[in-house]
């Protein structure tokens, strides 16, 4: 445990940009960096000024700040120019920014084939480029790209660049390893022999994860004395992504015993930022990300399951609640009753561990799971399994005939439509109600008619909407050993207070078994809201 201090460097929404699907608004951009400085970043990167109008725009006013330095991006002078005659550095070093980062070639192969220019006129390029920053009074960094395919091709002028950037007055010199191709062991030697050589220069590290390596890469380069990290929330970046901060976080503090500008108390919102960001992009959390994925810290096995009852760190390298994530017991064809207790727990389900009726709910799970169903990803169709067979489910209502009509057609204006037409009769307190709707496909028609008879009776479940849905086509046995096609419908709800749930549906219709899974969505959000007495 070293105690030492690392400067953390966020680069979400100037290297996280350029990720495939990212498109940052100003809004965006304004509520990440608020949730980074709130959390403790040191340096968020904000973007290139003079690249583009939202860039232009989110740079047009100081930050209010109260931790982090706002960084503007950009390059080097242009070969040709002087410092003061580049628009493109001018631009930089005018933004409202406290931090200049610079990007300039440091491989000799981008220098004369890419640049067209001399080796000298590069370095000369660098270091006016650093103390024209420096001269504005502001923090200057120097981004080396392609730093380590640099060195390994000529280690002479990859050096000479990184003393040009420290000669020039950079406050920091970052290595790069732009392509992500570098191996571990590489960066820890190419670190070292940097460090060796510039011994005052302050050295900070860039992944890319081309290899699955950033996180180790930028790992390596810290044992080896670089003491800034650079990276972006859930690890976005062009191509395979950057350096993925919210697992280097918690890894620098909690196991490596590193000191940076994050409280420990606020590791604890470390789930919540990495959502923040996911929400933001639209984007469906990855659930077996490190740390902060809900599958980081579920048990599905049995054995481990009970294990993990009498102590968690029989299966848990930390505490989930450091990070601000739960433990999970999963319910699957792998339960035993150590799983079902625990997650009999989670959802307040009082229950005798020698209660007869669990072996029951234990045989009808792996039953259902060999027929296709999957509870360990649709919780709340299983915690609606488990209280009707123990009597304690309330039947909200019941679904009974449905049809759904398809029809493509051309409208008034001449252009080619699909539309999708159901109707479905509802029995709901004693009332039967027959609904037509019309959808954007036969599942959203499906749940518009059924939610036109239940809002009726329980207005909070307009409130209520599908935001994803996963359709599967499963090859499952059937009881005389011949083999059916069934399709498997996950769909995943989330309500006003953006509380999320998801339940399952099997048939081999689709919209059989859509109309399933819709039907235990909205009956599981009635039971929370009216509970059995």
């Amino acid at each position: 445990m070293t105690g030492e201090r690392i400067w953390l460097f966020d680069t979400t929404l100037r290297d996280g940009g350029q990720a495939r699907g990212v498109d940052f608004t100003v809004a965006d951009k304004r509520a990440i960096a608020a949730a980074l400085d709130e959390f403790g970043f040191d340096f968020i990167e904000g973007g290139w000024p003079g690249a583009n109008p939202t860039d232009d725009s989110f740079f047009s006013a100081p930050q209010a700040f109260s931790n982090a330095k706002f960084v503007a991006f950009g390059m080097t002078r242009r070969a040709g120019r002087s410092a003061d005659n580049d628009p493109g550095l001018r631009a930089n070093i005018d933004a409202h920014a406290d931090v200049s980062c610079l990007v300039g070639k440091t491989w000799d192969f981008h220098v004369e084939t890419a640049l067209n220019i001399s080796q000298d006129e590069n370095l000369k390029m660098i270091s006016d480029s650093m103390a024209a920053v420096k001269s504005a009074g502001k923090t200057a960094m120097f981004d080396c790209e392609h730093y380590f395919d640099g060195y390994k091709a000529n280690a002479e002028f990859a050096l000479e660049c990184v003393k040009a950037a420290t000669n020039g007055g950079a406050d920091w010199v970052v290595l790069c390893d732009t392509n992500g191709g570098t191996l571990p062991d590489e960066i820890f030697e190419i670190v070292s022999a940097t460090k060796t050589a510039v011994p005052h220069a302050n050295l900070g590290i860039h992944c890319h994860n081309d290899c699955g390596m950033a996180v180790a890469n930028s790992l390596a380069a810290i044992k080896a004395g670089a003491r800034q990290v650079q990276g972006t929330i859930n690890g976005i970046g062009e191509r395979c992504g950057n350096a993925n901060l919210i697992t280097l976080v918690p890894t620098l503090m909690l196991k490596l015993g590193y000191e940076t500008g994050i409280k420990p108390e606020k590791l604890n919102k470390l789930v919540s930022l990495s959502r923040l960001l996911d929400e933001r992009l639209n984007r469906i959390p990855n659930a077996h990300a490190p740390y902060v994925g809900y599958a980081a810290f579920a048990h599905k096995g049995g054995l481990h399951a009970s294990a993990a009852q009498k102590d968690p760190r029989t299966y848990e390298h930390i505490d989930p609640a450091t990070v601000g994530n739960e433990r999970h017991y999963l319910v699957s064809d792998q339960t035993g009753r150590s799983n079902i207790l625990a997650r009999f727990k989670e959802v307040g389900i009082e229950i005798d561990a020698k209660d007869d009726r669990i072996e029951a709910l234990i045989r009808q799970v792996k039953e259902l799971e060999f027929k296709g169903w999957a509870f360990d990803s649709a919780e709340a169709s299983f915690e609606l399994m488990a209280r009707r067979l123990l009597g304690e489910a309330t039947d909200f209502f019941e679904i009974g005939r449905f049809r759904v009509m398809d029809e493509r057609r051309f409208n008034a204006n001449g252009e080619l439509v699909v539309e999708s037409e159901a109707t479905a009769s509802i029995s709901v307190k004693g009332e039967s109600h027959h609904e037509v709707a019309v959808g954007n496909g036969p599942v959203n028609a499906v749940d518009k008619a059924v939610r036109q008879a239940l809002v009726r009776a329980y207005p909070e479940l307009s409130l209520v909407e599908l935001v994803d849905y996963k359709v599967r086509i499963l090859e499952t046995q059937n009881g005389e050993g011949s083999t059916g096609a069934y399709t498997r419908v996950l769909i995943e709800f989330r309500d006003e207070d953006g509380l999320t749930w998801t339940t399952v549906g099997v048939s081999t219709n689709v919209i059989d078994a859509s109309i399933i899974a819709l039907a235990d969505g909205m009956s599981w959000k009635l039971m929370k809201l009216h509970p059995a007495t």
